[in-house]
Protein backbone atom coordinates (compact mmCIF):
# COMPACT_ATOMS: atom_id res chain seq x y z
CA UNK A 1 0.00 0.00 0.00
CA UNK A 2 2.85 2.21 -1.12
CA UNK A 3 4.15 2.31 2.92
CA UNK A 4 0.32 3.92 4.12
CA UNK A 5 -1.63 1.64 6.45
CA UNK A 6 -5.52 1.87 5.81
CA UNK A 7 -7.32 1.10 8.63
CA UNK A 8 -11.30 1.04 8.26
CA UNK A 9 -11.80 3.33 5.39
CA UNK A 10 -9.11 6.01 6.69
CA UNK A 11 -5.71 6.58 5.26
CA UNK A 12 -3.52 6.91 8.24
CA UNK A 13 -0.19 8.57 7.87
CA UNK A 14 -0.27 12.38 7.28
CA UNK A 15 -3.62 13.82 8.06
CA UNK A 16 -6.27 15.35 5.46
CA UNK A 17 -5.23 19.24 5.62
CA UNK A 18 -7.91 21.19 7.32
CA UNK A 19 -10.87 23.27 5.34
CA UNK A 20 -9.32 26.97 5.84
CA UNK A 21 -11.83 29.41 8.62
CA UNK A 22 -12.55 32.30 6.84
CA UNK A 23 -12.19 35.48 9.01
CA UNK A 24 -15.04 37.77 9.10
CA UNK A 25 -14.41 40.86 6.59
CA UNK A 26 -14.28 43.58 8.58
CA UNK A 27 -13.31 47.63 8.64
CA UNK A 28 -16.19 49.08 6.31
CA UNK A 29 -16.31 52.28 4.41
CA UNK A 30 -18.52 54.22 4.48
CA UNK A 31 -18.81 52.93 7.82
CA UNK A 32 -21.73 51.48 9.50
CA UNK A 33 -24.44 54.53 9.59
CA UNK A 34 -22.11 57.27 8.04
CA UNK A 35 -24.07 60.49 6.43
CA UNK A 36 -23.12 62.93 4.00
CA UNK A 37 -21.53 60.11 1.85
CA UNK A 38 -20.74 60.93 -1.72
CA UNK A 39 -23.10 59.64 -4.60
CA UNK A 40 -20.14 58.28 -5.93
CA UNK A 41 -18.49 56.40 -3.06
CA UNK A 42 -16.64 53.17 -3.25
CA UNK A 43 -17.47 50.68 -0.78
CA UNK A 44 -13.77 49.16 0.68
CA UNK A 45 -13.47 46.43 3.53
CA UNK A 46 -10.68 44.85 5.12
CA UNK A 47 -10.52 41.27 3.03
CA UNK A 48 -10.27 38.03 4.54
CA UNK A 49 -7.01 36.69 3.80
CA UNK A 50 -8.52 32.84 2.99
CA UNK A 51 -11.44 34.19 0.76
CA UNK A 52 -10.48 32.91 -2.72
CA UNK A 53 -13.49 36.01 -3.57
CA UNK A 54 -15.85 38.54 -1.97
CA UNK A 55 -19.98 38.56 -2.66
CA UNK A 56 -21.32 41.85 -2.70
CA UNK A 57 -24.63 42.95 -1.64
CA UNK A 58 -25.82 46.53 -2.35
CA UNK A 59 -29.06 48.57 -2.78
CA UNK A 60 -31.88 50.58 -1.43
CA UNK A 61 -33.71 47.46 0.18
CA UNK A 62 -32.82 45.70 3.28
CA UNK A 63 -31.29 42.80 2.90
CA UNK A 64 -29.53 43.99 -0.05
CA UNK A 65 -29.34 42.44 -3.36
CA UNK A 66 -26.04 40.75 -4.81
CA UNK A 67 -24.46 42.62 -7.25
CA UNK A 68 -21.34 41.08 -8.00
CA UNK A 69 -18.47 39.06 -7.02
CA UNK A 70 -14.37 40.24 -6.46
CA UNK A 71 -11.37 39.51 -5.64
CA UNK A 72 -10.61 43.11 -4.97
CA UNK A 73 -11.56 44.82 -1.62
CA UNK A 74 -13.50 47.46 -3.24
CA UNK A 75 -16.65 47.63 -5.16
CA UNK A 76 -18.09 50.59 -6.91
CA UNK A 77 -21.81 50.77 -7.72
CA UNK A 78 -22.65 51.19 -11.59
CA UNK A 79 -24.33 54.53 -11.32
CA UNK A 80 -23.96 57.76 -9.14
CA UNK A 81 -26.40 57.15 -6.47
CA UNK A 82 -29.32 59.39 -5.67
CA UNK A 83 -28.69 61.99 -3.13
CA UNK A 84 -30.13 62.21 0.64
CA UNK A 85 -31.01 58.24 0.18
CA UNK A 86 -30.38 55.20 2.44
CA UNK A 87 -28.40 52.81 1.12
CA UNK A 88 -27.38 48.92 2.65
CA UNK A 89 -24.62 46.19 1.65
CA UNK A 90 -22.84 44.02 2.87
CA UNK A 91 -19.93 41.82 1.80
CA UNK A 92 -19.12 37.77 1.72
CA UNK A 93 -16.12 36.51 1.70
CA UNK A 94 -16.31 32.91 -0.37
CA UNK A 95 -13.83 30.01 -0.67
CA UNK A 96 -15.20 27.03 -2.27
CA UNK A 97 -18.69 26.07 -0.79
CA UNK A 98 -17.97 28.29 2.22
CA UNK A 99 -19.43 31.93 2.85
CA UNK A 100 -19.15 33.82 5.72
CA UNK A 101 -20.94 37.13 5.67
CA UNK A 102 -20.78 40.14 6.87
CA UNK A 103 -23.10 42.46 9.13
CA UNK A 104 -25.80 44.78 6.59
CA UNK A 105 -24.09 47.76 7.04
CA UNK A 106 -25.84 51.07 5.90
CA UNK A 107 -24.87 54.67 4.98
CA UNK A 108 -27.04 58.33 3.50
CA UNK A 109 -25.93 60.30 0.94
CA UNK A 110 -25.23 63.83 1.23
CA UNK A 111 -28.23 66.29 -0.50
CA UNK A 112 -27.78 67.25 -3.61
CA UNK A 113 -25.79 70.05 -4.02
CA UNK A 114 -27.07 73.01 -5.96
CA UNK A 115 -25.74 73.36 -9.81
CA UNK A 116 -24.22 75.92 -11.50
CA UNK A 117 -26.69 78.80 -12.38
CA UNK A 118 -28.48 77.53 -15.41
CA UNK A 119 -26.96 80.63 -17.16
CA UNK A 120 -24.59 82.86 -16.35
CA UNK A 121 -23.63 84.47 -13.15
CA UNK A 122 -25.54 87.28 -14.30
CA UNK A 123 -28.47 85.06 -13.25
CA UNK A 124 -32.36 85.24 -15.20
CA UNK A 125 -34.90 87.31 -15.82
CA UNK A 126 -38.68 86.83 -16.73
CA UNK A 127 -40.63 86.89 -19.87
CA UNK A 128 -44.52 86.28 -19.21
CA UNK A 129 -46.88 84.56 -22.03
CA UNK A 130 -50.44 83.70 -22.42
CA UNK A 131 -51.34 81.18 -20.37
CA UNK A 132 -50.87 77.94 -22.81
CA UNK A 133 -51.31 74.29 -22.31
CA UNK A 134 -47.93 72.64 -22.74
CA UNK A 135 -49.06 68.97 -21.93
CA UNK A 136 -52.22 66.92 -21.45
CA UNK A 137 -51.21 63.20 -21.14
CA UNK A 138 -55.55 63.03 -21.04
CA UNK A 139 -55.69 64.09 -25.14
CA UNK A 140 -54.25 61.27 -27.84
CA UNK A 141 -53.51 64.17 -30.11
CA UNK A 142 -50.77 65.64 -28.99
CA UNK A 143 -47.96 63.91 -29.62
CA UNK A 144 -44.73 63.49 -26.91
CA UNK A 145 -47.18 65.75 -24.89
CA UNK A 146 -50.05 63.76 -25.38
CA UNK A 147 -51.17 60.77 -24.29
CA UNK A 148 -50.55 57.84 -22.49
CA UNK A 149 -50.91 58.84 -18.94
CA UNK A 150 -47.64 58.77 -16.34
CA UNK A 151 -46.38 55.41 -15.50
CA UNK A 152 -45.89 54.66 -11.65
CA UNK A 153 -42.76 55.03 -11.17
CA UNK A 154 -41.34 55.40 -14.35
CA UNK A 155 -39.55 59.05 -15.08
CA UNK A 156 -40.74 60.75 -18.33
CA UNK A 157 -39.39 63.93 -19.93
CA UNK A 158 -41.05 66.75 -21.85
CA UNK A 159 -39.35 68.95 -24.49
CA UNK A 160 -40.91 72.47 -23.69
CA UNK A 161 -39.90 74.39 -26.44
CA UNK A 162 -40.63 71.78 -28.49
CA UNK A 163 -44.40 72.44 -28.07
CA UNK A 164 -46.35 74.76 -31.10
CA UNK A 165 -48.16 77.53 -30.10
CA UNK A 166 -47.03 78.96 -26.91
CA UNK A 167 -43.82 80.43 -28.27
CA UNK A 168 -41.61 79.28 -25.86
CA UNK A 169 -37.65 79.93 -27.17
CA UNK A 170 -35.37 76.81 -27.10
CA UNK A 171 -32.67 78.82 -25.01
CA UNK A 172 -35.30 79.37 -21.83
CA UNK A 173 -33.50 78.46 -18.60
CA UNK A 174 -36.42 77.57 -16.54
CA UNK A 175 -40.48 77.74 -16.88
CA UNK A 176 -43.22 79.16 -14.32
CA UNK A 177 -45.81 76.17 -14.52
CA UNK A 178 -48.73 74.88 -13.37
CA UNK A 179 -48.97 71.14 -12.59
CA UNK A 180 -52.37 69.82 -12.22
CA UNK A 181 -52.51 65.73 -12.04
CA UNK A 182 -55.62 63.50 -12.26
CA UNK A 183 -54.50 60.57 -10.54
CA UNK A 184 -56.11 57.14 -11.59
CA UNK A 185 -55.87 56.28 -7.69
CA UNK A 186 -53.41 57.62 -4.53
CA UNK A 187 -50.72 59.33 -5.23
CA UNK A 188 -48.09 59.59 -3.20
CA UNK A 189 -45.74 62.26 -5.07
CA UNK A 190 -44.69 63.90 -8.10
CA UNK A 191 -41.26 65.55 -9.07
CA UNK A 192 -40.67 67.18 -11.39
CA UNK A 193 -36.48 68.79 -12.49
CA UNK A 194 -33.95 69.68 -15.00
CA UNK A 195 -33.68 66.70 -17.81
CA UNK A 196 -30.55 65.12 -17.76
CA UNK A 197 -29.76 65.34 -14.06
CA UNK A 198 -30.43 62.79 -11.10
CA UNK A 199 -33.91 62.74 -9.89
CA UNK A 200 -33.46 64.86 -6.98
CA UNK A 201 -35.08 64.31 -3.41
CA UNK A 202 -38.39 66.73 -3.70
CA UNK A 203 -41.93 66.66 -4.28
CA UNK A 204 -43.76 69.11 -6.31
CA UNK A 205 -47.38 68.04 -5.35
CA UNK A 206 -49.25 65.18 -3.65
CA UNK A 207 -52.43 63.74 -3.96
CA UNK A 208 -52.88 61.10 -1.51
CA UNK A 209 -56.56 60.38 -1.96
CA UNK A 210 -56.42 60.06 -5.49
CA UNK A 211 -57.82 63.97 -6.06
CA UNK A 212 -57.31 66.08 -8.61
CA UNK A 213 -54.87 68.67 -7.73
CA UNK A 214 -52.95 71.83 -8.98
CA UNK A 215 -49.31 73.30 -8.06
CA UNK A 216 -47.21 75.86 -9.25
CA UNK A 217 -44.00 75.72 -9.64
CA UNK A 218 -40.23 77.04 -11.13
CA UNK A 219 -38.29 74.46 -12.74
CA UNK A 220 -34.79 74.93 -14.32
CA UNK A 221 -34.74 74.09 -18.18
CA UNK A 222 -32.23 70.80 -18.70
CA UNK A 223 -30.87 68.82 -21.60
CA UNK A 224 -32.63 70.47 -24.87
CA UNK A 225 -34.85 73.08 -23.02
CA UNK A 226 -36.42 69.49 -21.28
CA UNK A 227 -37.75 68.97 -17.40
CA UNK A 228 -38.19 65.02 -16.41
CA UNK A 229 -41.69 64.56 -14.05
CA UNK A 230 -41.88 61.39 -12.16
CA UNK A 231 -45.00 60.22 -10.19
CA UNK A 232 -45.50 57.33 -7.57
CA UNK A 233 -48.46 56.37 -8.95
CA UNK A 234 -50.59 56.11 -12.26
CA UNK A 235 -51.78 59.48 -13.56
CA UNK A 236 -52.84 61.92 -16.24
CA UNK A 237 -50.68 65.04 -15.73
CA UNK A 238 -51.50 68.52 -17.17
CA UNK A 239 -48.94 71.78 -17.69
CA UNK A 240 -49.96 74.89 -18.16
CA UNK A 241 -46.83 77.61 -18.77
CA UNK A 242 -47.23 81.28 -17.53
CA UNK A 243 -43.47 82.50 -18.93
CA UNK A 244 -39.85 81.26 -18.60
CA UNK A 245 -36.79 82.67 -17.56
CA UNK A 246 -33.77 83.52 -19.71
CA UNK A 247 -29.98 85.11 -19.78
CA UNK A 248 -30.74 88.75 -20.67
CA UNK A 249 -27.45 88.77 -22.48
CA UNK A 250 -28.69 85.84 -24.99
CA UNK A 251 -32.40 87.51 -25.55
CA UNK A 252 -33.78 90.21 -27.66
CA UNK A 253 -37.11 88.93 -26.06
CA UNK A 254 -38.40 91.57 -23.39
CA UNK A 255 -37.47 90.34 -20.12
CA UNK A 256 -38.08 91.60 -16.77
CA UNK A 257 -36.45 91.55 -13.67
CA UNK A 258 -38.61 91.00 -10.13
CA UNK A 259 -39.52 93.35 -7.35
CA UNK A 260 -40.73 92.34 -4.04
CA UNK A 261 -42.82 93.86 -1.87
CA UNK A 262 -44.19 93.17 1.18
CA UNK A 263 -46.94 90.26 1.28
CA UNK A 264 -50.42 91.72 1.21
CA UNK A 265 -53.84 90.98 0.85
CA UNK A 266 -55.07 92.27 -2.47
CA UNK A 267 -58.89 91.35 -2.61
CA UNK A 268 -61.30 89.09 -1.03
CA UNK A 269 -64.52 88.20 -1.59
CA UNK A 270 -65.91 87.75 2.02
CA UNK A 271 -65.27 91.75 2.64
CA UNK A 272 -68.05 93.87 1.94
CA UNK A 273 -69.05 94.53 -1.94
CA UNK A 274 -66.49 96.51 -3.78
CA UNK A 275 -64.00 96.11 -6.78
CA UNK A 276 -61.53 94.17 -4.45
CA UNK A 277 -64.33 92.82 -2.25
CA UNK A 278 -67.62 90.95 -2.65
CA UNK A 279 -70.07 89.97 -3.87
CA UNK A 280 -69.18 85.97 -4.14
CA UNK A 281 -68.32 84.97 -7.52
CA UNK A 282 -71.18 82.96 -9.50
CA UNK A 283 -70.75 79.76 -11.31
CA UNK A 284 -69.70 80.31 -14.91
CA UNK A 285 -69.00 84.19 -14.65
CA UNK A 286 -65.30 86.06 -14.70
CA UNK A 287 -64.38 89.08 -12.30
CA UNK A 288 -62.10 91.42 -12.92
CA UNK A 289 -59.36 92.13 -10.55
CA UNK A 290 -57.87 95.56 -10.71
CA UNK A 291 -54.68 95.02 -8.75
CA UNK A 292 -53.25 98.51 -9.22
CA UNK A 293 -55.85 100.12 -7.65
CA UNK A 294 -55.28 98.19 -4.14
CA UNK A 295 -53.09 99.60 -1.36
CA UNK A 296 -50.60 96.59 -1.71
CA UNK A 297 -47.97 99.19 -3.85
CA UNK A 298 -47.50 97.37 -7.09
CA UNK A 299 -46.78 100.20 -9.63
CA UNK A 300 -48.27 101.59 -13.20
CA UNK A 301 -45.30 99.67 -14.99
CA UNK A 302 -45.90 95.96 -13.89
CA UNK A 303 -46.13 93.58 -16.52
CA UNK A 304 -46.39 90.46 -14.39
CA UNK A 305 -47.58 89.50 -10.95
CA UNK A 306 -46.50 87.25 -8.61
CA UNK A 307 -49.61 86.29 -6.15
CA UNK A 308 -51.05 83.47 -3.76
CA UNK A 309 -54.98 82.59 -5.03
CA UNK A 310 -56.92 81.32 -2.20
CA UNK A 311 -60.63 79.74 -3.15
CA UNK A 312 -63.35 78.87 -0.51
CA UNK A 313 -65.97 77.06 -2.44
CA UNK A 314 -69.49 77.16 -1.26
CA UNK A 315 -69.54 73.43 -3.00
CA UNK A 316 -67.57 71.56 -5.20
CA UNK A 317 -65.35 74.07 -7.92
CA UNK A 318 -64.48 72.24 -10.99
CA UNK A 319 -61.64 74.72 -11.36
CA UNK A 320 -60.63 78.79 -11.46
CA UNK A 321 -58.52 80.04 -14.31
CA UNK A 322 -56.44 83.55 -14.32
CA UNK A 323 -55.18 85.68 -16.94
CA UNK A 324 -54.99 88.98 -18.25
CA UNK A 325 -57.61 91.41 -18.22
CA UNK A 326 -58.68 92.00 -22.01
CA UNK A 327 -57.49 88.81 -23.40
CA UNK A 328 -59.58 85.75 -24.51
CA UNK A 329 -60.11 83.37 -21.37
CA UNK A 330 -57.26 80.39 -22.24
CA UNK A 331 -57.74 76.99 -22.20
CA UNK A 332 -55.58 76.56 -19.42
CA UNK A 333 -56.67 75.93 -14.96
CA UNK A 334 -55.16 77.43 -11.95
CA UNK A 335 -56.35 75.42 -9.30
CA UNK A 336 -59.23 73.04 -8.78
CA UNK A 337 -61.55 72.30 -5.51
CA UNK A 338 -63.69 69.29 -6.53
CA UNK A 339 -64.52 68.33 -3.18
CA UNK A 340 -65.32 71.48 -1.71
CA UNK A 341 -62.16 72.09 0.38
CA UNK A 342 -60.72 75.17 0.56
CA UNK A 343 -57.50 75.54 -1.67
CA UNK A 344 -54.48 77.62 -2.68
CA UNK A 345 -52.17 77.99 -5.43
CA UNK A 346 -49.46 80.34 -6.28
CA UNK A 347 -49.30 81.86 -10.03
CA UNK A 348 -47.56 84.51 -12.37
CA UNK A 349 -50.03 86.33 -14.27
CA UNK A 350 -49.01 88.85 -16.69
CA UNK A 351 -51.23 92.14 -16.30
CA UNK A 352 -53.99 93.06 -18.44
CA UNK A 353 -56.16 96.03 -19.48
CA UNK A 354 -54.90 98.63 -17.10
CA UNK A 355 -53.06 96.11 -15.34
CA UNK A 356 -56.23 93.99 -14.29
CA UNK A 357 -56.24 90.07 -13.93
CA UNK A 358 -59.40 88.41 -14.44
CA UNK A 359 -60.48 84.63 -12.67
CA UNK A 360 -63.09 83.03 -14.34
CA UNK A 361 -64.92 79.87 -11.92
CA UNK A 362 -66.87 77.17 -12.98
CA UNK A 363 -68.69 77.52 -9.46
CA UNK A 364 -69.67 79.36 -6.96
CA UNK A 365 -66.95 80.32 -4.43
CA UNK A 366 -65.47 83.31 -2.77
CA UNK A 367 -61.71 84.66 -4.01
CA UNK A 368 -58.94 85.57 -1.95
CA UNK A 369 -55.69 86.84 -3.39
CA UNK A 370 -52.39 87.95 -1.55
CA UNK A 371 -49.36 89.45 -3.96
CA UNK A 372 -45.22 89.45 -2.81
CA UNK A 373 -43.91 90.79 -5.45
CA UNK A 374 -43.83 91.52 -9.52
CA UNK A 375 -41.99 91.67 -13.00
CA UNK A 376 -41.48 94.93 -14.20
CA UNK A 377 -38.38 96.41 -16.64
CA UNK A 378 -34.66 96.24 -14.91
CA UNK A 379 -33.03 99.63 -13.65
CA UNK A 380 -35.18 100.54 -10.97
CA UNK A 381 -33.91 100.04 -7.04
CA UNK A 382 -34.70 96.63 -5.75
CA UNK A 383 -34.79 94.91 -9.03
CA UNK A 384 -34.06 91.16 -8.62
CA UNK A 385 -32.54 88.60 -10.71
CA UNK A 386 -33.52 84.35 -10.71
CA UNK A 387 -30.56 81.89 -10.11
CA UNK A 388 -32.03 78.32 -10.67
CA UNK A 389 -30.42 75.65 -9.14
CA UNK A 390 -31.01 71.76 -8.41
CA UNK A 391 -34.07 71.04 -6.73
CA UNK A 392 -32.87 70.77 -2.82
CA UNK A 393 -34.30 69.64 0.10
CA UNK A 394 -34.19 72.14 2.87
CA UNK A 395 -36.03 70.97 5.49
CA UNK A 396 -38.22 68.17 6.72
CA UNK A 397 -39.69 68.03 10.58
CA UNK A 398 -40.65 64.36 9.99
CA UNK A 399 -36.82 63.51 10.61
CA UNK A 400 -36.56 63.02 13.88
CA UNK A 401 -32.90 63.98 14.34
CA UNK A 402 -31.32 65.55 11.17
CA UNK A 403 -27.62 64.48 10.99
CA UNK A 404 -27.36 66.56 8.04
CA UNK A 405 -28.07 69.77 9.32
CA UNK A 406 -26.10 71.45 12.59
CA UNK A 407 -27.93 71.13 15.65
CA UNK A 408 -30.79 69.36 14.38
CA UNK A 409 -31.98 72.85 13.18
CA UNK A 410 -34.28 72.05 10.14
CA UNK A 411 -35.69 68.49 11.03
CA UNK A 412 -38.40 68.21 13.75
CA UNK A 413 -40.04 68.32 16.19
CA UNK A 414 -43.50 68.96 14.32
CA UNK A 415 -44.74 72.35 14.33
CA UNK A 416 -47.11 73.03 17.22
CA UNK A 417 -50.14 74.95 16.25
CA UNK A 418 -50.93 79.06 17.34
CA UNK A 419 -46.61 79.08 16.83
CA UNK A 420 -44.09 80.47 14.49
CA UNK A 421 -40.77 79.02 14.06
CA UNK A 422 -37.37 80.61 12.21
CA UNK A 423 -35.11 78.88 8.81
CA UNK A 424 -32.36 79.95 8.95
CA UNK A 425 -32.18 79.13 5.49
CA UNK A 426 -28.21 79.72 4.17
CA UNK A 427 -27.27 77.16 6.51
CA UNK A 428 -28.35 74.36 4.93
CA UNK A 429 -27.06 71.66 2.68
CA UNK A 430 -28.90 73.76 -0.26
CA UNK A 431 -25.86 76.54 0.22
CA UNK A 432 -27.28 79.93 -0.69
CA UNK A 433 -25.07 82.73 -1.21
CA UNK A 434 -24.81 85.43 1.08
CA UNK A 435 -26.04 87.37 -1.92
CA UNK A 436 -29.82 85.54 -1.98
CA UNK A 437 -32.50 88.22 -1.45
CA UNK A 438 -35.58 85.85 -1.91
CA UNK A 439 -36.26 82.38 -2.50
CA UNK A 440 -38.11 79.91 -4.81
CA UNK A 441 -39.49 77.16 -2.61
CA UNK A 442 -42.28 74.58 -2.48
CA UNK A 443 -43.96 73.66 0.87
CA UNK A 444 -45.85 71.15 1.57
CA UNK A 445 -47.59 70.05 5.10
CA UNK A 446 -48.43 66.95 6.77
CA UNK A 447 -51.02 67.74 9.45
CA UNK A 448 -52.44 66.00 12.40
CA UNK A 449 -55.72 67.01 11.64
CA UNK A 450 -57.31 69.87 10.04
CA UNK A 451 -54.62 72.53 9.28
CA UNK A 452 -56.59 76.56 8.87
CA UNK A 453 -53.61 77.68 7.30
CA UNK A 454 -49.86 78.29 6.98
CA UNK A 455 -47.87 81.31 6.04
CA UNK A 456 -44.53 82.13 5.12
CA UNK A 457 -42.47 85.55 5.35
CA UNK A 458 -39.22 87.17 5.73
CA UNK A 459 -37.75 86.40 9.42
CA UNK A 460 -37.29 89.64 11.67
CA UNK A 461 -40.57 91.30 9.71
CA UNK A 462 -44.01 91.40 11.64
CA UNK A 463 -46.43 88.68 10.39
CA UNK A 464 -48.56 89.61 7.57
CA UNK A 465 -51.96 89.01 7.12
CA UNK A 466 -51.92 86.45 4.32
CA UNK A 467 -51.96 82.73 4.17
CA UNK A 468 -49.31 80.18 2.19
CA UNK A 469 -51.75 77.17 2.09
CA UNK A 470 -54.67 75.63 3.52
CA UNK A 471 -55.50 72.06 4.69
CA UNK A 472 -58.66 71.92 6.02
CA UNK A 473 -59.28 68.49 4.75
CA UNK A 474 -56.59 67.03 6.81
CA UNK A 475 -54.69 65.79 3.51
CA UNK A 476 -50.97 66.57 2.19
CA UNK A 477 -50.87 69.53 0.54
CA UNK A 478 -48.12 71.40 -1.10
CA UNK A 479 -47.76 75.02 -2.49
CA UNK A 480 -44.97 76.97 -4.10
CA UNK A 481 -44.24 80.47 -2.83
CA UNK A 482 -41.66 83.02 -3.45
CA UNK A 483 -39.96 84.29 0.19
CA UNK A 484 -37.93 86.77 0.35
CA UNK A 485 -34.63 86.66 2.46
CA UNK A 486 -35.49 88.17 6.10
CA UNK A 487 -33.22 88.69 9.09
CA UNK A 488 -30.04 86.07 9.01
CA UNK A 489 -31.59 84.92 5.24
CA UNK A 490 -34.19 83.58 7.24
CA UNK A 491 -37.90 82.53 6.58
CA UNK A 492 -40.35 82.21 9.30
CA UNK A 493 -43.23 80.08 9.26
CA UNK A 494 -46.54 80.19 11.41
CA UNK A 495 -49.15 77.43 11.18
CA UNK A 496 -53.11 77.00 13.08
CA UNK A 497 -52.87 73.53 14.09
CA UNK A 498 -50.39 70.89 14.63
CA UNK A 499 -48.49 69.96 11.27
CA UNK A 500 -45.03 68.78 9.73
CA UNK A 501 -43.34 71.08 7.37
CA UNK A 502 -41.32 69.86 3.78
CA UNK A 503 -39.63 72.91 2.03
CA UNK A 504 -37.68 72.10 -0.87
CA UNK A 505 -36.36 74.59 -3.02
CA UNK A 506 -35.58 75.19 -6.91
CA UNK A 507 -33.27 78.05 -7.29
CA UNK A 508 -33.03 82.11 -5.34
CA UNK A 509 -33.66 85.61 -6.56
CA UNK A 510 -30.55 87.95 -5.89
CA UNK A 511 -29.59 91.30 -7.22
Amino acid sequence: NGGLEVRQGIISGNPAPATPILEAILNPNPSDGEANVSGNVTLSWEGSSSASSTEVYFGQSNPPPLVGNTTAATYVPAAGLSPSTTYYWRVAAKRGSVTTPSPVWSFFTAAAAPAAHVANSAGLYFVPVTPCRVVDTREAGMGAFGAPALTANVARDFAIPQKTGCGIPANSAAYSLNVTVVPRGGLGYLSIWPAGMARPLVSTLNSVDGRVKANAAIVPAGLTGSISVFATGSTELVLDILGYFIDPAASTQRALAFYPIAPCRLADTRNPDSSLGGPVIAAGSSRDIPVRTSNCGAPANAEAYSINVTVVPLSSLGYLTLWPTGQTRPLVSTLNAGTGAVVANAAIVPAGVNGAISAFVTNQTHLVVDINGYFAPPGAANALRFFPVTPCRLLDTREAADTREAAGEFSGPVLPANRARDWRLPLTNCRFPGTAAGYSLNATVVPANTLGYMTLWPTGSAQPFVSTLNASDDQVVANAAIVLAGTAGGVSSFVTDQTHLILDTNGYFAP
